[in-house]
């Protein structure tokens, strides 16, 4: 038999642990979650915009990447104080980018790959082998920042684009040219 004491208990528990649950997020009028963008995204928005999204993408991405937080009051008169220094920040940033951006058009990155006698690649030449060249060169990029028409399946030169930021992107040449195989080295000899 329970006694009132236990009623009262259980009661209590379950009252404090529903005063731990977090609290809602503030609904847009489409009906997803209201963010404050702590950093530029691309398709989304730029560094202080208020923007709705879908619950999914707020807490598995966003948040979590430390992209965007809750649009409350607070942040938004947070962002709006420091509006300013944000925007030295990003066009400081942008600066830094187009640097990179020219120092990256001066270079060409040369990729041996098997190929034919008629210049048919046995592969194909994509985004993570150029990544691979350009770290050779000290350049450090992710596939998504390289735009490819399609897999490079041919000898010689392509034009690959490099989109370092909505706002900066560069042209790269890129060789494809055939390996040199243990046969050809010893012939050459």
């Amino acid at each position: 038999m329970v006694t009132t004491k236990q009623k009262s208990i259980r009661r209590t528990r379950k009252r404090g642990s529903a005063a731990k649950r977090p609290k809602r997020l503030a609904q847009g009028p489409n009906g997803g979650v209201e963010l404050l963008l702590i950093q530029s995204v691309e398709h989304l928005g730029v560094q202080g915009d208020v923007v709705e999204v879908k619950r999914g993408f707020a807490f598995n991405y966003l948040i979590p990447q430390g992209l965007a937080t809750i649009a409350n009051d607070h942040h938004k008169r947070m962002v709006d104080k420091h509006r300013a220094k944000l925007q030295e920040v990003e066009q400081a940033r942008l600066k830094d980018l187009r640097v990179l951006a020219a120092e990256i058009a001066k270079q060409s990155v040369t990729i041996e790959a098997n190929a034919t006698d008629e210049g048919h690649l046995y592969g194909s030449v994509g985004t993570p082998e150029i990544v691979d060249a350009l770290k050779q060169h000290e350049f450090t990029l992710t596939e998504d920042q390289l735009k490819l028409e399609g897999p490079l399946k041919e000898l010689g030169l392509y034009t690959v684009t490099v989109q370092l930021h909505s706002q900066v992107q560069t042209d790269l040449k890129v060789w494809v040219v055939p390996a040199v195989t243990k046969d050809a080295e010893s012939v050459s000899s």
